[in-house]
């Protein structure tokens, strides 16, 4: 058994001896019955950007068999508005790389995610899930290489203010106990995420720490390791069903919404992307970042506008994305700068062997610096669709490498000043901003939806629900008519307290 088999936390992975992408039927069917597994779920999402869950009793090898390999029919148009009563049946199909042990079951219990098939049992083409995949492949057949992502997923933890080791107003950011109060929950979240196959880089609290009206808001933070996009996907939704779930099991209210008050920290989900060919991180060349990772800046960039569409989903979103907070509002990147919409990191692009400086014991011996360059896209946030979030950047990014300008572009949208610093004011008014408000996203979709329906990844169908749905909100001028008004502003941040 290899050093990655044996380290993981995932039950199944452990007992079989695989990596998920090796499971097969056969495997799944050994786990259940040498297991005591008496149940198995399906989990899909749907249209409101949660996880769905259907329940299967096993009474026989020859039922498990059949679920396994043939699905079951659900209701599509309780599912998605896309899709009419008249001709609502979709298969679910699960995923066999996807199998986790349920950690909150009582009755022993196999989950996978599933996908969604049409009655001629074709992947559903307005699917969440097959519209990310395609963008994933349209990307390899137009650049040969694969798209990596990796989100960022913050929330707050809500709970009686208990009067002690008051952490410092919006300053939490990596605070440690006693002044975290819930860091003991954000470790057994991690544990239980890494034991249902989630990637996870590390956790820690975030800026945000305040009190309202007598209870304590925290802001934590869960990040994820670069994985193939399709898995970065499945990773944050399994994610934030199991911190919901937590939180319920022990009375604790969490929510991702994007803002809650202002002048507070909002929540972001932001997306770090690299672009891999075999083995290689393709994001750098000899210590900079390479020509393929600004064409793929450039690409998302300029269609930056619409992607808030896939990625903030409810009229708050547009609470967070104000000046001056560390949510971007002007379409440009930079290195190390927070206050731009895509923003290179440090990416360990040096030569010089850190470790044995901190260690003096340890010998020079490290041969090269580990590939971690990422780019990140920091707008969106948990009302996010994320498979649509994450096939919208692919696709965004896909088109860098089919204009002839790409490098040119990417020249014209780098800054190297923080743009809401006063003496930077004629910088920031060159930069294209960001919609601002769920109706106006919608009207950038509209403009772009052409490069995001090319090569069939992005139905016709799906869009029109999209920006039908975005529109509805009626919130062009909410921002404003709130601004100044915390107990209003709060009402309507209530409504979408648990989006996505």
């Amino acid at each position: 058994m290899n050093e990655q088999i044996s380290l993981c936390p995932n039950k199944v992975v452990q007992f079989l001896g695989k990596n998920p992408e090796e499971f097969r039927k056969a495997d799944i069917i050994r786990f259940v019955k040498e297991n005591g597994i008496r149940m198995i779920n399906f989990m899909y999402p749907a249209d409101d950007n949660r996880l769905k869950t259907l329940n299967f009793v096993i009474n026989s090898e020859e039922y498990l068999n059949s679920i396994l390999s043939y699905g079951e029919r659900v209701d599509g148009s309780s599912l998605f508005p896309f899709i009419e009563a008249g001709n609502s049946d979709l298969y679910v199909i699960p995923r066999f790389a996807t199998a986790f042990v349920d950690p909150f079951a009582e009755i022993p219990t196999l989950t996978m995610l599933a996908s969604f098939f049409d009655k001629e049992g074709k992947p559903l083409h307005s699917s969440p899930e097959y519209t990310l995949r395609k963008a994933v492949e349209s990307f390899r057949e137009v650049t040969g290489m694969d798209f990596y992502a990796m989100g960022e997923l913050e929330y707050y933890v809500i709970s009686e203010d208990p009067g002690l080791f008051h952490a410092s107003d919006q300053k939490g950011y990596h605070e440690s106990a006693p002044y975290s109060k819930f860091s003991d929950f954000r470790t057994e979240c991690m544990a239980l995420i890494a034991q249902a196959g989630g990637k996870i880089k590390y956790g820690h609290n975030e800026v945000g720490n305040f009190t309202l009206d007598d209870k304590i808001y925290e802001q934590n933070e869960i990040e994820f390791l670069p994985i193939p996009a399709m898995q970065a996907a499945d990773n944050l939704m399994i994610a934030k069903w199991i911190i919901r779930s937590l939180a319920s099991q022990k009375g604790l209210d969490v929510t991702f919404a994007p803002k809650i008050t202002s002048g507070k920290a909002g929540s972001g989900l932001h997306i770090h992307f690299k672009i891999m060919k075999g083995d290689q991180n393709m994001m750098t060349e000899n210590g900079h970042l390479s020509d393929i990772a600004k064409k793929a800046i450039a690409g998302i960039l300029d269609h930056a506008a619409a992607i808030t569409a896939f990625g903030n989903k409810v009229p708050t979103s547009y609470f967070r994305l104000v000046p001056h907070q560390e949510a971007p509002t002007s379409v440009c990147w930079g290195d190390r700068n927070r206050s731009v919409l895509v923003r290179v990191p440090l990416g360990w692009t040096g030569e010089i062997d850190m470790c044995s400086q901190a260690n003096p014991l340890e010998a020079n011996d490290i041969a090269e610096a580990p590939q971690k360059q990422t780019a990140e896209l920091r707008s969106a946030d948990c009302s996010a669709d994320v498979y649509q979030l994450i096939a919208g950047m692919v696709v965004a990014a896909r088109t860098g490498f089919e204009i002839e300008n790409a490098l040119q572009r990417a020249d014209e949208m780098y800054v190297s000043v923080n743009i809401h610093n006063d003496e930077n004011k004629e910088k920031l008014a060159s930069l294209e901003s960001l919609p601002d408000s769920c109706v106006a996203s919608a009207k950038a979709l509209a403009k772009d939806r052409k490069i995001f329906e090319s090569a069939g990844v992005f139905s016709p169908q799906l869009i029109d629900g999209i920006i039908t749905k975005l529109t509805k909100y009626d919130d062009t001028d909410l921002r404003k008519r709130l601004e100044g008004s915390p107990k209003e502003m709060l009402k309507t941040v209530r409504k979408y307290w648990h989006c996505g």
